[in-house]
């Protein structure tokens, strides 16, 4: 397998995760506050980040905050079209490095292939946070783990 096939899958799990997310988030009745702002900035940086990639203007700030139309609408332009950055990458496109100015306003140049391999793991880090807030809300959290993202596309129960 090669990293290229580790970015595919981890792409394809990441469209997974945010979607069972935003499908128990459509299921409350009002999402916690803080659960909202959480996810919106797991999504608001995967934008941020393909936007630096494609050296476009980001359409979100860091922590800007959505409600869940928003939500879905921001999981279908950034979710998508970062895992066609990964499909379409080859490995001069994975080593190219990009320029950018985090939120801080520091410098940086850092290789594609890092930054996606940062916006998958940030994104998880963020929906286990969204998750735990979830529950001490009194709700539900999905499972978002990657083995069960595994299972479900095995067909297999557990």
């Amino acid at each position: 397998m090669t990293g290229n096939d580790v970015l595919k899958n981890l792409s394809e799990y990441n469209i997974w995760a945010n979607k069972t997310m935003l499908d128990v988030f459509s299921s409350l009745p009002e999402v916690p506050a803080n659960a909202a702002r959480l996810f919106s900035h797991a999504l608001n940086a995967q934008a941020i980040w393909i936007a630096r990639i494609t050296g476009t203007e980001s359409p979100v700030k860091v922590w800007q905050e959505h409600n869940l139309d928003e939500l879905k609408k921001l999981h279908e332009s950034a979710s998508y079209k970062i895992a066609e950055l990964v499909a379409n990458a080859d490995e001069a496109e994975f080593n190219r490095l990009i320029d950018y100015t985090n939120s801080l306003g520091q410098k940086y140049s850092t290789r594609v292939l890092d930054i996606l391999t940062h916006a998958f793991n940030h994104a998880t880090y963020h929906r286990a946070q969204t998750a735990t807030d979830l529950r001490k809300n009194g709700h539900t959290p999905p499972n978002t783990d990657y083995v069960t993202y595994v299972r479900e596309l095995m067909g297999q129960v557990f």
